[in-house]
């Protein structure tokens, strides 16, 4: 099955992306920033649907190759122009997630921040995709919501089956070594779009290293 973003879709993230300044912030997601440990300098990573490229921009200061891609032409230059503000170098991209070439590189971290714009079939290839990118030993660090963030109404979409749980998370990467899975609830302050009390779940997962 072909999947596709409606257009509809680009045309709503253009005009929020439009909006003066950066509607989820400069600053990382605070879950990617507590994995610091996790990341090195050299090492590659992968930012799907980076947005504003907070999180890319992060990681490149961190010493880390970044590649970072979001459909969004406008979320894109904004990237850009964060990077050359911050002094560092992302390949910045531009690309329908469902038209991504997950077999074109191995990553030694993959990074999926509230990308929960897909339904379940959808996501799920968005899913495989990035197990696909990951390099032996290399990491997935994601974090969402979960279905009680619609009582919260702080972020997030409003499709309940675009929602992350912990079986659905253990199910979809029974193929990778789970490091860390914890559902929680905690304040969010990430630009006027992410405020306030959310239903969070936060996932480190490590593909297998190679056989030696």
């Amino acid at each position: 099955m072909e999947f596709s973003f409606d257009p509809a879709q680009l045309e709503r993230w253009n005009n929020r992306f439009a909006a003066e300044g950066y509607i989820f912030g400069k600053e990382p997601n605070a879950f990617l920033a507590s994995q610091r440990e996790r990341l090195g300098p050299g090492m590659s990573a992968l930012c799907v649907s980076d947005g504003e490229g907070r999180n890319s921009v992060w990681l490149a200061r961190q010493g880390l190759k970044v590649t970072a891609f979001d459909f969004s032409p406008v979320g894109v230059a904004k990237a850009c122009a964060l990077a050359r503000e911050a002094g560092v170098s992302v390949d910045h991209r531009q690309s329908d997630i469902f038209r991504w070439d997950w077999s074109a590189a191995s990553y030694d971290a993959v990074v999926a921040i509230f990308i929960q714009f897909a339904a379940p079939e959808a996501r799920a290839r968005i899913f495989e995709g990035m197990r696909a990118a990951l390099a032996p030993g290399g990491l997935l660090i994601l974090q969402g919501y979960r279905p009680e963030q619609l009582a919260y109404g702080t972020g997030g979409p409003s499709q309940v089956e675009n929602l992350y749980t912990e079986p659905l998370l253990r199910e979809s990467f029974a193929g990778l070594e789970i490091l860390h899975l914890a559902s929680h609830d905690d304040e969010v302050d990430e630009g006027p779009a992410h405020r306030g009390m959310s239903a969070l779940i936060d996932l480190v997962a490590r593909r297998p290293p190679a056989a030696a």
